[in-house]
């Protein structure tokens, strides 16, 4: 259909209820499934699911992981067996997650990690609600300008080796969310961890990829004797075995964070850094100290969701989007002409607000209560013409790497946990700390290096998010948990992949509580993203029809296809227990039980 034939309804109120206790069809099961399936039922009154083109890649109706009592997500099958052993032992979904969290640095070193940081999104069955960011900070030698060159021009370094990393906030965060959420020793939910690093694993063929990926980095640095033995990739079916990292892992769950931050660990941390030139130092890494932060509520056609606040940029422009989309009811059909172009011009005007005024709390004021009103996004609303694009400056930027990891998790009582955690680049800025046994994060590609250029996921970002000894740089992780309309918990999902995590974790909640699809459905269902800066649509080839991306060039959009748009890992409430799937584009597990 063309795009002068549809019109947009703008309502003045938000009157459309739809009734929330999901139970989805019937699924088979998979080797991580109870015996007893699901019973079939409907999400409302309805079972519309939207129908996927011929020749996209993924089918509908591909059954999801059932578990009756509890699921874990990630984006590694043994990361996810270590989550549900420790919830077996009687942990709660804490102690999984923390347990999953300290694993993937095991058995996903690609984005999984000790030498990062991230947030988490906590969700108790009593009704308490948490959010820990520990997201990593400029080391105190950082300036503004210390990636820009004597011409002005923004070098590599932001990216490549020792000057590249942010103060790591993974341990701190992980321990401290056990010790206030966990209900086990610190022990008990990393033993899964140490036995996988010192006992190793087998390599599988998805592993040696993402190396040989990354060769050129991962060899320019001391971690090629262990993952390039003899010059050569880890060969699938070969044990890996991890001895530093089993070490370090070793001591952490010994003595606690101190181990990382301030014992020998931190040693060896520190000697690379002066090694290679790198400015992180012992009193950097005595001074990290993750944030415990107050959730972004807000609600959609009567569903709550709980996201991240700053310095995650994902739950303001969430919320701020959706807030938008609440204005048009029903949304144009899934897949249409103006449903892409709706959520474009939703995005375009929340990514402009995260653009230009997001950063780090405690060096600026973030608008908070302005951008995640009901009020401005029906101002923004009104902006949006039925039939044509707005306009914002283009450039050309690169596709976004899906370099971070997400995991879901929910236990037998309905804690739930979201977690996002990230190297930034697939291994980070490529170092590896010799003696640790990790690899660093290149997080300071995150910060505005050069305020009006693009980084490296072609965000342009404003002075808001520009370099400063101790400040957090601006993330897009978007750790969501969402309640029905009783109140009562229905998803727990997030994603990978830079800018693409905001667009995409949306857009499988959408197509879930909008459009009705299984989990499974709505993790397969095509995936576009717009982020204000590069002005151009990316669609996932073969996703949308021919017709419908010619009449959005005709409304003056520009669109580009690509092969793929993030890496999601979600969970849903279902009849009788959990659906859990991880991203079918990408690696990983749903193991319930």
């Amino acid at each position: 259909m063309l795009a002068r034939k549809m019109q947009f309804r703008l309502l003045p109120s938000i009157g459309v209820t739809l009734i929330a206790t999901v139970v989805l069809v019937s699924c088979q099961h998979t080797p991580q499934s109870t015996d007893t399936a699901p019973a079939p039922a409907t999400l409302g009154d309805a079972n519309t699911r939207a129908a996927f083109l011929n020749g996209w890649r993924f089918q509908q109706g591909v059954p999801a992981s059932f578990g009756e009592h509890a699921m874990v997500v990630s984006n590694s099958m043994l990361a996810s067996e270590a989550g549900v052993e420790v919830l077996k032992q009687g942990g709660n979904a804490v102690d999984a997650a923390v347990a999953t969290g300290f694993a993937l640095a095991v058995t996903f070193p690609f984005a999984g990690n000790i030498g990062g940081g991230g947030f988490m999104n906590i969700r108790m069955a009593d009704g308490r609600s948490a959010a820990i960011d520990y997201r990593e900070v400029a080391p105190l030698a950082s300036t503004r300008n210390m990636y820009v060159d004597a011409n002005g021009k923004l070098t590599d370094k932001s990216t490549v080796g020792y000057l590249a990393s942010g103060v790591p906030g993974a341990v701190a965060g992980l321990t401290e969310a056990l010790k206030k959420y966990g209900t086990l020793s610190l022990a008990q939910v990393m033993a899964p961890a140490i036995r996988l690093a010192r006992d190793g694993f087998v390599v599988d063929s998805a592993f040696a990829r993402s190396l040989n990926g990354s060769k050129k980095l991962v060899t320019q640095f001391e971690g090629r004797s262990l993952f390039f033995p003899n010059g050569n990739v880890l060969a699938p079916g070969s044990r890996l075995v991890q001895r530093d990292l089993a070490r370090s892992l070793s001591l952490i769950a010994a003595e606690g964070a101190n181990a990382f931050y301030r014992g020998s660990i931190a040693d060896s941390l520190v000697a690379n850094m002066q090694r290679g030139g790198g400015i992180i130092t012992k009193v950097d890494l005595a001074n990290y100290t993750p944030v415990w932060r107050t959730p972004i509520r807000s609600t959609y056609r009567g569903y709550t969701l709980f996201t991240m606040p700053p310095a995650s940029s994902g739950g303001i422009t969430m919320t701020e989007t959706l807030n938008v989309l609440e204005n048009f009811a029903p949304l144009p059909a899934f897949g249409s002409t103006q449903y892409v172009h709706l959520l474009t011009e939703s995005y375009r005007r929340a990514f402009t607000d995260r653009n230009q005024t997001l950063g780090d709390p405690a060096f600026i004021k973030n608008p908070v209560d302005k951008l995640i009103s009901k009020s401005y996004a029906k101002s923004l609303a009104g902006q949006i013409e039925p039939s044509r694009a707005s306009k914002t400056a283009a450039f050309n930027a690169g596709v976004e790497p899906t370099h971070t990891t997400h995991y879901s998790v929910v236990d037998a009582k309905g804690n739930a946990v979201a977690t996002t955690t990230t190297l930034n680049g697939g291994f980070g800025s490529g170092v590896w700390v010799r003696g640790g046994g990790f690899f660093m994060n290149n997080e300071m590609d995150d910060f505005a290096a050069q305020p009006g250029s693009p980084n490296m996921f072609g965000l342009v970002q404003g002075e808001s998010n520009a370099i400063q000894p101790g400040k957090r740089m601006l993330s897009a992780m978007s750790p969501t948990i969402v309640l029905d309309q009783q109140g009562k918990l229905l998803m727990v999902t997030g994603a990978a992949g830079g800018p693409t995590i905001i667009t995409a974790t949306m857009e499988v909640i959408l197509n879930v509580i909008e459009f009705h699809m299984t989990l499974a459905d709505a993790m397969r269902a095509p995936r576009m993203h717009h982020q204000a800066l590069p002005d151009t649509i990316r669609v996932e080839a073969d996703g949308f029809s021919g017709a419908v991306l010619d009449s959005l060039k005709g409304m003056g959009h520009a669109v580009r296809e690509q092969t793929g748009l993030a890496n999601v890992n979600s969970i849903l409430r279902v009849a009788g227990g959990w659906h859990g799937v991880r991203e079918p584009r990408s690696v990983g597990g749903a193991v319930g039980y």
